[in-house]
């Protein structure tokens, strides 16, 4: 296999924590604006214990969280992560299909444009897409998929 070349590396460094970050866990930064513009993502999965994937450039990241039933929306719509604040143009979920695209940055003012769509159920996620590093550049592919483990969470599982 090829080794990546320096400019490969970077940018696997500065996307993978954007979509390998596991994508969902935080809270949403829609602007209420911009929620008003399209159909606001609502949850139609259940809240419990759930493991979810994240790939990136082939490198997979998975993880568990119990999410509770107050959680169940930002946990299904918020699409950001701990490193990257996302603020999203189109929210859209209904009838099993959501398409979400907006603009992250972290703590650096770093920007990048994110674009995820896919299928949903009540027990399960899958969404494509990937991140924009700059204007006019391809996306990065990504995918994430989750899938509910349980109704209840264990002891000792982290919350989401």
């Amino acid at each position: 296999m090829k080794k990546p070349s320096a400019g490969m590396v970077r940018l696997m460094a500065v996307a993978a924590p954007l979509v390998a970050g596991g994508a969902l866990l935080a809270a949403p930064a829609s602007a209420p604006h911009a929620q008003a513009q399209t159909q606001p993502a609502r949850s139609e999965v259940l809240p419990g214990y759930w493991e979810y994937t994240t790939s990136v450039f082939g490198v997979r990241d998975t993880e568990q969280k119990c999410v509770r039933p107050s959680e169940i929306n930002r946990f299904f719509g918020g699409l950001s992560t701990r490193k990257w604040q996302c603020t999203y143009h189109v929210r859209e979920a209904s009838n099993g299909r959501a398409r979400f695209e907006g603009v992250c940055k972290d703590h650096k003012d770093r920007r990048v444009n994110v674009r995820l769509n896919g299928t949903y159920q009540s027990e399960s996620f899958r969404f494509n897409g990937g991140a924009q590093l700059a204007r006019g550049t391809p996306y990065i592919p990504a995918t994430i998929t989750a899938r509910r483990i349980s109704a209840q969470c264990p002891a000792n599982a982290e919350y989401f």
